[in-house]
């Protein structure tokens, strides 16, 4: 009897919308489609919370799942099959039925300084007083008023092309933006300063992209660890660990650094209060194979320093609509 095999598998990839989005996911089929020829990859886009709501600040509206949560109803529903994320707007607690297959290597996952032209040839330690920032991210909004008090902080939103408009419009004299996001929409000649982390600690997860499916499907789990970068992962998990022991229900200034060198991780964890009064910051190292562990105790070594009462107060201002 001649048996008769299974045509090969289609498989279906979610994505926002939006130019970056698009950008990112159409990599990563691109890297499935290379190493695995026999298999259909397929792109469906879908619009998020986040997409839809322009006209309110990030941190008002809370950030838990804004930019996820329609595309994992979609693997929950079997409408697609895994999702792609800057793993910076995944959340640290997915829901039941989901996991985080694999993190692809990362871009640099600093913040970076876009300038209007008027100021160009200036970086942020030489901007004059007064000047008008855009940044929608409270992390960066706290680091920067620490540093910086005498500039004024204005939010934007939008997608990256929406904010640049702004920005060569006049509505601000600079935006922080993260230089992966440009770099990976070939706009990286509008980068005027790479800001060193000693000023601003990176989002948990920036410059990587996670790649979230259901948790039972061990065949396509297996097929995207093909494309994961194991260094990136060890750094993000840290980062994740850390972020999911302090983190509340809204967004937090909380900044990263790790680095990996001979196994060894080395995480550098901040929270700061929004006002940039208040401001907590350690490092430590451990076994790079140790990731999760580290990440949950630079956390606690924090909230004994005092991250705890900041994240209270902020939790509060924001039960309060402030």
């Amino acid at each position: 009897m001649t048996s008769v095999s299974s045509p090969p598998r289609t498989i279906r990839i979610g994505s926002r919308k939006s130019q970056l989005a698009l950008v990112q996911t159409y990599w990563v089929q691109a890297q499935l489609q290379k190493s695995f020829p026999d298999i259909t990859f397929e792109v469906h886009t879908m619009s998020t919370q986040g997409d839809k709501i322009l006209d309110v600040a990030l941190a008002k509206i809370g950030d838990k799942g804004l930019f996820t949560k329609e595309l994992e109803v979609g693997m929950l529903n079997q409408e697609i099959d895994f999702a792609v994320h800057s793993l910076k707007d995944l959340p640290t607690n997915l829901p039941a039925g989901l996991t985080l297959a694999a993190i692809t290597e990362r871009e640099n996952p600093a913040d970076a300084l876009v300038l209007h032209e008027k100021h160009k040839g200036l970086q942020i330690d030489t901007l004059p007083a007064g000047v008008v920032i855009g940044t929608s991210s409270l992390r960066r909004l706290a680091q920067l008023r620490h540093h910086f008090p005498h500039f004024n902080f204005k939010d934007v939103r939008g997608n990256l092309i929406t904010r640049m408009a702004k920005l060569d419009a006049g509505e601000y004299d600079a935006l922080i933006l993260a230089v992966a996001g440009l770099e990976r929409l070939e706009m990286s000649s509008r980068i005027h300063q790479v800001i060193p982390k000693e000023i601003s600690l990176h989002a948990v997860g920036q410059g990587a992209l996670g790649i979230e499916c259901r948790a039972d499907d061990t065949e396509l789990i297996n097929l995207l660890k093909a494309i994961e970068h194991p260094q990136t992962r060890d750094r993000c998990l840290a980062e994740r660990s850390f972020l999911r022991i302090l983190e509340g229900g809204c967004q937090v200034p909380i900044g990263v650094n790790t680095e990996i060198v001979d196994d060894e991780l080395t995480l550098t964890g901040l929270v700061a209060s929004v006002d940039g009064q208040k401001l907590v910051k350690d490092t430590i190292t451990g076994a790079a194979n140790n990731a999760e562990a580290i990440g949950a105790e630079l956390a606690n070594i924090l909230r004994q320093q005092g991250a705890t009462e900041i994240l209270e107060q902020i939790f509060t201002e924001v039960q309060r609509g402030s």
